[in-house]
């Protein structure tokens, strides 16, 4: 897949990605927007009708009696001073009565606050609350707009008290008095003496609680679909690395059985030749060019077998106790020749004084080969290759170090990946499928061990393997 369209993939799902996720911030919005338009409405709503209770209470008051006592002594005390400015000549008692309260009233504006019973206002604000369905902590009061205090709040005759050391309870008052929720009682807005206010400390966390399932929903599918996203670019760019990996592998390979067969075909011409055929050491020593290449053929293919079956679980240990040192000292005796004839050299330290692990030593010898192999192959000259091992808890640890090319950071992340070649500049001798490393991994880990690499490009690679003394399941 071309790389450029595999971008505007990505941009334009990123795109449509960000625009959902607008969309559903916006539709969260507004509904809690719409939530606390409706709290609000409600909750004038409730406050009206409580205003509209209380107001009607006092307008059924049966006697001025009850509402003097109401008032207390002080009313008592006035009346008889009042009630001479009345008009002598009226006799209905009733009416000089309820002239002398509207009289009282207008001597005393917050008269009718004042009559307010606290119990019933009570009654009536958790009722009406009920109704409009608002289940909600709550703080009210009635508010006198002549002494600039609350005169009941929460069901309780209110006393103003300095707000000198609780800082919460002055928090709070505040927050009641700056609440927008109030209506105004016994009057319109310029001529009341006072209004019913009431605030919710609780209102916000109320209004997104509402909206929450769906937005954790909605959260939780939009993550979904992002985490999908992100996977399937993932993948669609892992599936294109190994696309050219297998591409350079199936390269690779075409290139290293060329030479063999064009070898085998040429020695099978000479043997075949008439002033060869007569010629038996020509014979033996064509016949000799014949097997080893065929050999090399084989262990190619027996390489991409091996990783095959790897793949496949299908491959089993034949385990045995296996001598660690003796293992990796025949390894690097067999590299030695190599690194020689490169004016290299190549150190070892056994140092294991117990090297004894369970493990298959056809596998452990590959294992070993094939990075000493590497390490040779990926330096430039005169290599200088140490291999150690020492003894740690439960196992054996072997080192083996290099002066080589050494590797990136990005490769570091990829080196065991099959089909994975490390990037040699301009060494073009370096051949090979890109298996021996992965079929390394793959037969640390079967021998319930572990691989790392420590390596810095231009300064060479640490190869760590650890093996543990015996395979436990």
């Amino acid at each position: 897949m071309n790389k450029k369209f595999i971008w505007a993939i990505i941009i334009l799902m990123t795109i449509a990605l960000f625009g959902i996720a607008v969309t559903q911030f916006i539709w969260i919005k507004t509904q809690v927007d719409l939530d606390a338009q409706n709290f609000e409405d409600k909750v004038f709503m409730a406050l009206n009708n409580v205003k509209l209770r209380v107001e009607n209470e006092a307008k059924q008051a049966k006697s001025i009696e009850k509402q003097i006592r109401r008032k207390g002594k002080l009313f008592d005390k006035d009346v008889s001073a009042i009630l001479p400015a009345l008009n002598p000549d009226r006799k209905d008692f009733e009416n000089n009565f309820r002239e002398l309260m509207e009289t009282y009233k207008s001597i005393d504006p917050d008269y009718s606050l004042m009559q307010l019973d606290k119990d019933n206002l009570h009654k009536y604000m958790r009722r009406e609350l009920q109704d409009q369905g608002i289940d909600i902590k709550y703080d009210y009061g009635v508010y006198s707009n002549k002494d600039e205090e609350f005169h009941i709040r929460n069901g309780h005759y209110y006393a103003a008290i300095p707000m000198t050391g609780n800082a919460s309870q002055g928090s709070e008052y505040m927050a009641l008095e700056r609440s927008p929720y109030k209506v105004h009682l016994f009057g319109g807005e310029e001529r009341a003496p006072g209004y019913l206010q009431i605030y919710f400390p609780g209102q916000r966390s109320f209004l997104w609680s509402r909206v929450l399932p769906s937005m954790l929903t909605s959260l939780l599918f939009t993550s979904l679909v992002l985490f999908c996203f992100a996977y399937t670019i993932y993948v669609i760019f892992r599936q294109k690395q190994v696309s050219e990996m297998k591409t350079d592998f199936i390269n690779n390979m075409t290139h290293e059985f060329k030479t063999p067969i064009a070898t085998i075909s040429l020695a099978t011409d000479s043997i075949t030749n008439s002033t060869v055929i007569n010629n038996e050491n020509k014979i033996k020593r064509f016949a000799g060019i014949i097997k080893q290449e065929n050999k090399r053929m084989l262990n190619q293919v027996e390489k991409v077998l091996q990783m095959a079956k790897i793949d496949k679980k299908e491959f089993q240990l034949k385990i045995t106790d296996v001598n660690l040192n003796d293992v990796i000292y025949q390894a690097t005796e067999n590299a030695k020749l190599k690194i020689l004839k490169r004016n290299g050299t190549l150190e070892t330290s056994l140092e294991a004084q117990a090297p004894i692990v369970q493990g298959d030593v056809t596998h452990l010898s590959n294992i070993f080969n094939n990075l000493l192999d590497n390490a040779e192959k990926y330096s430039n000259d005169n290599p200088e290759i140490f291999v150690s091992t020492k003894e740690v808890n439960n196992g054996i640890e072997v080192s083996i170090k290099d002066n080589g090319i050494g590797m990136s950071k990005e490769s570091l992340k990829h080196i065991f990946d099959k089909f994975y070649r490390v990037h040699t500049g301009n060494r073009h001798d370096v051949k090979g499928f890109g298996l021996g490393l992965s079929y390394v991994k793959a037969l640390v880990d079967a021998h319930k061990g572990a691989i790392s690499v420590v390596s810095e490009l231009g300064k060479g690679s640490t190869f760590t393997l650890f093996f543990p003394y015996i395979i436990s399941d």
